[in-house]
């Protein structure tokens, strides 16, 4: 009986914190879209400068087969462009704990890469690599891999000293010493780098579709803005949006999974 208390406390307990967390933010996004249609109805702005949200759902909802399919494709590059990140990300930071060398070979040209001007390398690489996936894969790497290495690389410096030192004293190889206790603690910190990243991996691919692409919610919105559709801009705005906080949630939970401990 007891624990049937305690278990339903809990899960009032989580509810009570999800609520406290979702709902200030759901009511002033609320509020901002009711002033929003309110200035258009009231203003007699016209819908081609400043469409109302209630027109930007409608000509969603009546284009959602092309928005749809535009969105996966958008998303297909992104994930491809992160899937590179990670595995690009976490290689380095390895390299950059393992070897001092290698640290101050590769630190400053990782600062460096992110002094590049990105709206001059993609159309290179349309030039390069056509329309088709690479650029825009090549893209979301240049715009993701930086937060990800250098948080995992700071998680395994990070590790204590004195764990470390157990874990010699023990007789552990630096292969097991990595497994068991480096990467273990450095989770944390790889996770918060892979929430910065997802944060402008869509926005990369994005850009990379804008810069040349046959498919896309990027070319997607620069047809329409083309066409007048503002409605629809909105539209595909929103829908990048929304895509960008699902794959942020979705990193999240996966960090829950993996790091119970934190």
């Amino acid at each position: 009986m007891s624990a049937s208390v305690a278990a339903e406390g809990s899960a009032s307990a989580r509810t009570g914190a999800w609520l406290a967390a979702v709902l200030p933010p759901a009511l002033v996004l609320v509020g901002l879209f009711l002033i929003w249609e309110g200035y258009v109805a009231l203003s007699g702005i016209d819908a081609v400068t400043l469409p109302a949200p209630s027109r930007v759902l409608e000509s969603a909802l009546r284009s959602r087969d092309v928005l749809g399919r535009n969105a996966l494709v958008t998303l297909y590059e992104t994930l491809a462009g992160l899937s590179v990140s990670i595995v690009l990300g976490i290689a380095l930071a390895l390299a950059i704990d393992a070897f001092a060398p290698a640290r101050r070979a590769l630190y400053p040209l990782l600062v460096g890469s992110q002094t590049i001007p990105l709206v001059v390398i993609a159309p290179l690489l349309v030039l390069w690599f056509g329309f088709d996936l690479t650029p825009k894969v090549v893209v979301v790497t240049l715009y993701t891999f930086f937060p990800i290495t250098v948080a995992f690389a700071s998680g395994l410096a990070a590790t204590d000293r004195e764990a470390l030192t157990l874990m010699r004293t023990l007789g552990a190889s630096r292969l097991q010493t990595l497994r068991l206790l480096k990467a273990p603690q450095a989770l944390p910190y790889l996770f918060t780098g892979l929430r910065i990243a997802v944060t402008y991996a869509m926005v990369g691919a994005v850009f990379a579709e804008w810069s040349g692409a046959r498919e896309g919610l990027g070319i997607y919105v620069l047809l329409m803005k083309n066409s007048f559709r503002t409605d629809l801009v909105f539209a595909a705005v929103f829908l990048i949006a929304l895509l960008s906080l699902g794959l942020f949630f979705l990193v999240t939970a996966v960090e829950r999974l993996l790091v119970r401990w934190r």
